[in-house]
């Protein structure tokens, strides 16, 4: 009878420490990539809020709305308040006017910055549009036919400087 006598390097399967350290890395491995995942969730989610909070959409659409308003105005005349609280510009109802007959006034009520239109002669209000909320600081400055609005926006998360400036186009 022959009796054969295993040898220790023909074992087959893995030694319970070469599980182990196998597991280790595995499970380190698997939490970097889970890290690595959550913080670009995290990050996602971020500049998500930050393009489309309602701070900077307000923001774009008051520099796109005094863009706008200022450019149809008339370069003759424009009304600044002493304290720059509010600006008025007046521009034509057609282009056929010979005079500037319609006003526009941008002012600050509560936090909401608004426009007033209006007829200059008889005086006569004629919309109130509200441009944007989160107001927290409004300026106007006026530099010959050039304007500039500095605008804070601020809703608790999030603050925004906004500033832009516009020429008066017309007459």
């Amino acid at each position: 009878m022959i009796i054969i006598k295993k040898r220790p390097g023909d074992r087959k399967g893995f030694t319970l420490i070469e599980l182990i350290i196998a597991s280790v890395i595995l499970v380190i491995v698997g939490f970097a990539m889970g890290v690595v995942v959550v913080d670009g969730q995290t990050t996602w989610n971020t500049m998500y809020d930050r393009i489309n909070s309602d701070v900077v959409t307000d923001g774009y659409v008051a520099r796109k709305k005094f863009d706008s308003v200022v450019r149809n105005a008339s370069r003759s005349k424009l009304i600044l308040a002493g304290d720059s609280s509010w600006l008025e510009v007046y521009y034509y109802a057609s282009v056929s006017s010979t005079v500037v007959d319609l006003y526009a006034l941008f002012y600050v009520s509560g936090d909401d910055l608004k426009i007033e239109y209006g007829q200059l002669s008889p005086r006569v209000k004629i919309d109130v549009e509200t441009v944007c909320t989160n107001v927290s600081e409004c300026t106007f400055k006026q530099a010959g036919t050039s304007v500039q609005m500095k605008l804070i926006l601020d809703n608790g998360a999030k603050s925004q400087t906004i500033v832009t400036s516009a020429v008066a186009h017309n007459q």
